[in-house]
């Protein structure tokens, strides 16, 4: 047996053998007294003694302290920073943060050894590269992934907001209150814009338990990310100070980002003509091209090779 092949095994079962240690670790069996006392302090945690993924989380809440811990700067700043990212991509929990840097960590770890791998298995001069190329990747996926989701989820609220406003313009403007046109959205319009009701419902949750409302609206802004939900929490507050008509202001919001979107529309069809030219000088104009001069070349050839 020849050693490309049994560096590989050897490496698996390496990996395998520091993976069942950590999980035997970080699974030692708590009293229902202890996992009690953590349900109170996290409501998170209420998930119920049927939950096929308690076991899974219990393991993720013990392990991700430790590994987040090497890649835990201790900068507050940062730390806001990286909690307003994951909840713009919709994980606002408490511990997302702490989650997400050991998941960045068991990346960078998985990176470096399947670098590792490739590079002794390759035999080459700079095999090194590849532990780095590994390490990189692995650090950075997680990164990249975070952002997609991220910028996903704006778009989607972004493109779902004109519709859950034009209902909560209806809701005002029939009677309700704002908290109870929020509630009735989020209730009307789970299926068809869920992004925006799951925003709209924790804010209603923050409300009932005796948040202000200036603070809610504010946060609302900053976890969504999106520009739209900023302006129209920065009205309804401005609204709220000054004892304005809420309907109002929201009428005056709801056709600004009308106005808004009618532009959006109006500008991406001006660019289609531009964009379209790529695709005809590359793809149809080549066709053409042979359509057309292809008979004359066949017939000056054949006068050519006549004479």
């Amino acid at each position: 047996m020849n050693s490309e092949f049994i560096i590989p095994i050897a490496v698996f079962t390496a990996v395998m053998c520091a993976v069942w240690a950590v999980i035997s670790v970080f699974t030692k069996n708590s009293s229902r007294t202890a996992q009690r006392l953590e349900e109170m302090r996290d409501p998170w945690l209420r998930r119920g003694p049927d939950s096929d993924n308690g076991k899974m989380n219990n393991i993720i809440d013990k392990a991700a302290p430790t590994l987040s811990k090497a890649l835990d700067s201790g900068n507050e700043e940062d730390q806001s920073k990286l909690k307003i990212r994951l909840a713009n991509a919709g994980y606002s929990h408490e511990n997302a943060p702490r989650n997400f840097l050991a998941i960045k960590m068991v990346s960078l770890v998985l990176g470096l050894i399947f670098g590792g791998v490739y590079g002794i298995a390759s035999v080459e001069s700079n095999s090194w590269m590849a532990w780095i190329i590994g390490a990189g990747l692995g650090f950075y996926v997680p990164e990249m992934i975070l952002t997609m989701m991220k910028m996903s989820r704006q778009t989607k609220i972004f493109l779902q907001l004109p519709d859950a406003l034009d209902l909560l313009v209806v809701c005002v403007e029939a009677g309700l209150g704002l908290d109870a046109g929020m509630r009735r959205v989020s209730q009307e319009l789970v299926s068809g814009a869920p992004e925006v009701c799951q925003e709209l419902g924790t804010a209603n949750m923050q409300l009932q338990m005796g948040k202000p409302r200036r603070q809610v609206l504010h946060d609302l802004g900053i976890r969504t990310g999106v520009d739209d939900m900023r302006a129209l929490a920065a009205i309804l507050i401005q609204a709220d100070r000054f004892g304005s008509s809420i309907a109002h202001a929201l009428r005056v919001q709801s056709d600004s980002m009308r106005v808004k979107r009618r532009q959006m529309a109006e500008e991406k069809a001006q660019a289609t003509a531009v964009k379209m030219i790529f695709p005809l000088v590359l793809f149809i104009f080549p066709g053409i091209f042979v359509v057309l001069v292809g008979p004359a070349g066949i017939q000056l050839m054949e006068n050519l090779i006549n004479k």
